[in-house]
């Protein structure tokens, strides 16, 4: 009983592992990464794309192993859309919320990237 317990709850956070991802790449004194802050930071985990697409921070100085980048982020910020640890498309730069939301939803919807029915 214990087994099939610690595999289910295995198996959960491997189906999770694969779930789409925005990666945001950032550094530290970033103007325009400080702005996206301010102007969608807070909001983003309660929109219909944070669920669809949860959000990930990481250093641009110390990229993840476990994400295959089409290329190697040069701006920040670069948001990634990640599915299966694989780049499917990137923003780079932030140019203001609609612009932000505008593109995001494109790549989600091109993507065919749905919100985690369990979210």
């Amino acid at each position: 009983m214990k087994h099939l317990f610690l595999s289910a709850v295995f198996s959960l956070f491997t189906l999770s592992a694969f779930a789409a991802e925005l990666v945001m790449v950032e550094q530290e004194g970033c103007h325009w990464c400080a702005q996206w802050d301010a102007e969608i930071s807070e909001i983003y985990p309660k929109t219909d794309e944070g669920a669809r697409a949860p959000l990930r921070r990481v250093d641009l100085r110390d990229l993840p192993d476990d994400v295959e980048f089409a290329s190697r982020p040069v701006f920040t910020p670069t948001f990634v859309l990640v599915e299966n640890g694989k780049e499917l498309g990137r923003m780079e730069g932030y140019a203001g919320d609609e612009f932000f939301w505008f593109i995001l939803g494109k790549l989600l919807d091109e993507n065919e990237i749905e919100a985690d029915s369990d979210s």
